[in-house]
């Protein structure tokens, strides 16, 4: 080692070899976002743990009789919190009716209970879970129309897409009315789908939306289209916006994924919104790779599908310090690992590079009605940043059936209610020194 002040002896030199390599590996590790803010730091899922207390309380409410028109399961699980202090939840596909308590009419064992009393348990398209002090849920948002209870979102009009056609609500943001007002709205993103066969047998992609609710009272007040994808010929090129909603400076950036048949994995998409103005088409910019750009069709992945990589159909995104974090099924892992296990990337820019798969989370699952939890399939990591604290990041997930063989998934959810209902997680994030 050449040095301008003539010899160094072996053990300097050796320290400052360490020195510098040290100088590396924080650079590596440790990029400065500018400004004041949190350096972007790799991480890494350091630990797990279940939440008994929210799984609990979303459990107590679904076994409720005292309402036959409310909430007793539902997966999607989305969440906000509203200005005076409540949390709203979100969901897809929704069980009503009456929960039957042990043993249940089709002899199943002590244990479980069944939805509605030996037929077919009521399901709407959607609904909104309001939760308050004590700290737990309360009241269920529905429609309630001449031929029964509705979904909160109606379907779309049959001017506006294919009959049968229904509206998925996902990620969420209380924002301005308009930049710079001082009334706040809630915009609620809606994946449009539309039935299906073949791969789209959960519904095929159309569009995303975005409803614009009145605060306090929710009230809507009209849903405007974003990115109309639908005249795709190819629905796995449509790319719908709202797996999550990320407020980050003086933008949303707004996460998507599209949804490919022929692969066991899609990939990510990201869009960003000046605040005051999600409901505003014209304002959305599609990442493509190089910039912002106002076509939807120029949109590039940020986390492409490369047979190692990619997301599930559903994925969260936070950020912890000054690192974008993402949590996804484990859809390109393979074994089983997609309806199974959780993985995490991470990033110092909403657009990625995206790093990564990093860590696993096999969360626990309910046995299905073959008495084998490898039936069961957990799925749709969602976070929820308004619940964390000491104890580490509030993350659910949702619990679906395969069905034993030669059965029906849906009679398998009808017989036991744990089988649709969200699980609750708590993550413990820390930096990654090996990366």
């Amino acid at each position: 080692m050449w040095s301008p002040v003539g010899r160094v002896s072996r053990r300097t030199a050796v320290l400052a070899a360490l020195l510098a390599a040290a100088v590396v590996t924080a650079v590596l590790v440790t990029v400065p976002t500018g400004g004041n803010a949190a350096p972007c730091t790799a991480r890494k899922i350091a630990s797990w743990t279940p939440d008994s207390r929210f799984t609990r309380a979303f459990a107590r409410y679904g076994d409720d009789n005292s309402r036959l028109d409310d909430w007793t399961g539902g997966d999607g699980t989305h969440s906000v919190r509203l200005p005076d202090g409540r949390t709203l939840w979100l969901f897809s596909d929704t069980f009503l009716d009456r929960i039957q308590p042990p043993p249940n009419p089709k002899g199943q064992p002590h244990s479980w209970r069944t939805r509605a009393d030996g037929g077919t348990p009521g399901l709407i398209r959607n609904s909104l879970v309001l939760w308050g002090s004590p700290g737990r849920p309360y009241d269920t948002l529905i429609r309630r129309t001449p031929a029964g209870p509705a979904g909160y979102f109606p379907d779309p009009p049959r001017s506006q897409g294919p009959a049968g056609a229904w509206r998925w609500p996902v990620a969420a943001r209380v924002e301005p009315r308009a930049p710079g007002s001082s009334a706040r709205v809630l915009r609620v993103l809606l994946w449009n789908r539309a039935p299906g066969e073949g791969p789209w047998l959960f519904g095929e992609p159309r569009t995303t939306e975005v409803a614009t609710l009145s605060l306090p009272g929710l009230r809507p007040a009209g849903v405007t289209t974003v990115g109309d994808r639908s005249p795709a010929a190819d629905p796995g090129t449509r790319v719908l916006y709202g797996t999550a909603a990320v407020p980050y400076g003086r933008h949303t950036y707004v996460y998507g994924n599209d949804a490919p048949a022929d692969r066991p994995a899609g990939q990510a998409y990201v869009a960003r919104v000046p605040t005051g103005r999600l409901a505003d088409a014209r304002a959305w910019r599609y990442w493509d790779g190089r910039g912002w750009r106002a076509d939807p069709e120029r949109a590039a992945p940020v986390l492409r599908n490369d047979g190692r990589r990619g997301v599930g159909s559903a994925y969260t995104v936070v950020r912890d310090g000054g690192t974008w974090v993402l949590f996804t099924m484990d859809a390109a892992g393979g074994g089983g690992h997609g309806l199974a296990t959780f993985t995490s990337y991470w990033s110092c820019s909403a657009r990625g590079p995206w790093h990564g798969p990093n860590g696993s989370v096999t969360p626990p699952r309910p046995p299905d009605p073959a008495g084998s939890a490898e039936r069961t399939a957990v799925y749709n990591p969602q976070a929820h940043p308004e619940f964390t604290g000491r104890s580490g990041l509030l993350l659910s997930y949702d619990v679906n059936t395969l069905g034993p063989p030669g059965t029906a998934a849906t009679g398998a959810v009808n017989d036991d209610v744990s089988l649709y209902r969200p699980r609750f997680l708590r993550i413990r994030l820390t930096a990654d020194p090996g990366r």
